[in-house]
């Protein structure tokens, strides 16, 4: 039992000596602070998402889903697409939404399988109701904010964007 004992524990010593990454460059640690700052915002903008849409009886799936047919039909998988999502999250919202009367499926004349989703004048109204209450958030933390960082803020999320989203920058875990 012992000479297990230290196999294990030995395993355990030589694997976290090993596991020690060397040290980021300067812009390295630049970078990984934004990013842990993002990881914590998408958090919040997840919880305040989730505030705005509950007095609609929505969630904020619900409602991201509902805002992607606000201008026109689309299919689930182009709601998908465009949102980054699997398909089979999307459908399963839609088919959510279509049972409370909010979105109707609609035939499509380019696809025969692939209905296209509609918003319902019960789905209008309520993503009416969830925008009101987003537009007031924006404008009370954009004015407490300050229209030139907030400029300047987005600016730079849109240059990590242009790098991350052809994809070729997006690590791949060995495994």
């Amino acid at each position: 039992m012992s000479s297990t004992l230290e196999k294990r524990q030995h395993a355990v010593n030589s694997r976290a000596q090993a596991a020690d990454p060397p040290p980021r460059s300067v812009a390295g640690e630049a970078f990984n602070d934004v990013l842990l700052q993002v990881l914590r915002l998408h958090g919040s903008f997840t919880a305040a998402g989730e505030a705005l849409a509950r007095p609609a009886g929505q969630s904020l799936a619900r409602w991201v889903v509902l805002a992607q047919c606000r201008d026109r039909r689309m299919t689930v998988s182009d709601i998908a697409r465009q949102l980054q999502q699997a398909r089979q999250s999307v459908q399963r919202i839609a088919d959510l939404l279509v049972t409370d009367g909010l979105c109707d499926y609609r035939d499509n004349p380019h696809h025969q399988r692939a209905k296209l989703l509609e918003l319902t004048p019960a789905g209008l109204t309520a993503l009416a109701s969830i925008d009101r209450a987003q537009h007031q958030w924006c404008d009370a933390l954009g004015q407490e904010l300050g229209e030139t960082d907030l400029r300047q803020t987005a600016a730079g999320l849109r240059r990590i964007l242009a790098l991350l989203e052809p994809g070729d920058k997006i690590p791949e875990i060995p495994g």
